[in-house]
This record gives structure tokens, sequence and C-alpha cells, in this order.
């Protein structure tokens, strides 16, 4: 049931550390900070879990465009875990890499590890999600969050035709996009006073999570009308609570786009998402890695978005893979 969720990758803990140790070996000794010295032709890519569809979309695309500009890639997860993340940034540095891309695990822990990186050298472009610090990434790569959350939110408020009692599953606290969305529906549903949030819960992005805290939540509000949450693996979790508790006729809507979400929206268990173009965000940070390695310079801002695309049942044959067909 719970295919794509936001968990851990279940590796030993001795495989990572001798993964760690073998990536270390492969940079000379020195200190970091001379690691410009002699870059590789490497970039490396470091996500969350590959497990939810839309952090491997952006995997693999900045794979893929890394590849076709003639790079070698090392593409990793730190799982959300920000000890992970500064060991496989450390191992990078190690490495000398060319570049990092990275989505990172968590606005505030991830600041020293980006330093850290930029003091060695070596620079670092975000995707999907931002640090509460700018001067320090050469780029920070992001979908529009409020605008995707405001489309989602007009869709839901037209689903329930403007009224009725609706719960809000919102994502990890440490990640901004979380409080971005979750403003972006307050936004527009705040606009309708016969619509009223009676909860207001974070399932920290996981579709287990959110499962077990609506089996919870429908049991002390039996009649709901609606779920908005922050991501579509949420949104899943909410779909499997209302059909385990059968209950229909609750509109659901998510954000990401993910296939998952979309066959839903097909199926008619979900109403509506809004698709953040996961490929496209990656891409761009690989060619401006690319501009910076060669010129250095990126020739852009360091902070960018990229518009979302709300999908209904109306227009979901028209999107693949966090993209449009």
């Amino acid at each position: 049931m719970f295919q794509h969720k936001r968990g851990r990758v279940l590796i030993s803990a001795t495989a990572v550390t001798a993964g760690l140790l073998l990536m270390t070996a492969c940079g000379s000794s020195g200190s970091d900070a001379k690691a410009s010295s002699s870059k590789s032709n490497l970039i490396a890519i470091i996500t969350p879990s590959p497990d939810n569809p839309f952090f491997k979309a952006e995997a693999d695309a900045a794979g893929a465009k890394a590849k076709s500009l003639g790079y070698k890639t090392s593409v990793a997860s730190h799982d959300d875990d920000p000890n992970k993340q500064s060991e496989l940034i450390d191992a990078a540095i190690s490495r000398k890499a060319a570049a990092i891309i990275l989505d990172n695990a968590g606005a505030d822990a991830s600041i020293g590890p980006v330093r850290k990186a930029t003091e060695a050298g070596i620079p670092v472009f975000l995707i999907d999600r931002e640090i509460n610090q700018t001067g320090i990434a050469k780029a920070q790569i992001v979908s529009n969050n409020s605008q995707g959350a405001q489309l989602s939110a007009q869709q839901f408020v037209k689903a329930l035709d403007g009224k009725g009692d609706y719960v809000e599953l919102t994502g990890k606290e440490s990640d901004t996009n979380a409080g971005v969305r979750s403003k972006g529906y307050a936004d527009v549903i705040s606009q309708y006073p016969d619509m009223k949030r009676v909860v207001r819960q974070t399932a920290n992005w996981d579709q287990q999570e959110a499962f077990t805290k609506m089996e919870t939540i429908l049991q002390r509000f039996p009649r709901i009308k609606g779920v908005i949450a922050g991501n579509d693996t949420m949104a899943l979790g909410a779909v499997a609570a209302l059909k385990s508790a059968k209950r229909t006729g609750v509109v659901v809507v998510g954000f990401d786009g993910s296939p998952d979400a979309i066959a839903q929206i097909k199926a008619g268990t979900m109403d509506a998402t809004a698709l953040q173009p996961a490929a496209l965000g990656a891409q761009r940070a690989v060619e401006q890695a690319d501009t910076y390695i060669k010129t250095g310079k990126t020739g852009q801002p360091e902070k960018q978005s990229i518009d979302c695309e709300l999908v209904t049942k109306d227009n979901a044959d028209e999107f693949g893979v966090f993209a449009r067909r």
C-alpha cells in the first residue's frame, strides 16, 4: 500500500561507513581549502531518498544532464539525515568534486555543510529546498511553492463549493517548503468564511504517518469534507485512511504531481495536485554548475523559482513523471 514514502533506505550502517571511507580514499591528502586547486571532473548529486519518486526524478535528471555535458557523477541519498548529509558533502570535498547538486536535509542544518564546501572551492547548487541563508550557495532553484499552493487551494475551494470542515496535513517544520505551502493554502482558503480547518497537523512528508494520523483524525471528526496536504505522499496516506474507514466523497488535494497521485486523480480518489517540475529544476542546476565551472559565474541570480502547474482529472493525461509529456 505504501510504495513511495519519505523513509530511510534500508542500508546497513557498516555499508554506509564503508562506502564513505572508499569515497574519501579517492581524494588526496591536504586541507579542504586546497581542494579547488585540482578538481576532478565529478559532479556530486545528493538528494533525499529515491524511494520517493520526486527525488528519484530530480537525481536521474541531474545525472543525465551532467553526463551529457561530459561529467562523471556520483549519486547518493542523505535520507533527510543532516549528519549523513555532512558525511556525503565531506566525501565530495575529499574527492575534489567540480560541483555539488544538493536537495538539502534542513534549511538551518545545511548551512554549515554548504559553507564548508564553498570554502573548499566547490560550488553548491541547491534544488527543491532553500536554506535560511544567502551568499554561500551559487544557486537556490526551487519550485514556486507559493504559486503552486495557491493553485491547489483554489481548486480545493472550488471542489468544496467554498464550505465545509477540512483537515490540513503539513510537512517537516525544518523544510521551508512546508511553511510556504501552508501559508499559500491559508491565503486562499481564509477568504471563505464557511470553510473551517478543524485540524492542522504535521505528517512529516510521510505516507505511513499521514495514514496513521488520518485514522485518528477521522475518529474525532468523522464528517470532514476535505483534506489538503503539503505533498502528494501525505495525500496518498490520507486517501488510504479514507478508504480504510469506508469514507467516500471527501475531497483530497496534494502537491508535487507524482505519478501515483495523478493515477489517483484519474481514478477519482484525489481531486488535484500542483505539479512541480523536478526534472527541469535539476537540469537547470547542472547547466548553471557547468557555466560556473567554465566561467566562474552562473549568469543567474542566486534565488530562482519555477512555476507549478495544476493537475486535475480534466488534464491528467497531459502529464508524465513530474513534467508535461
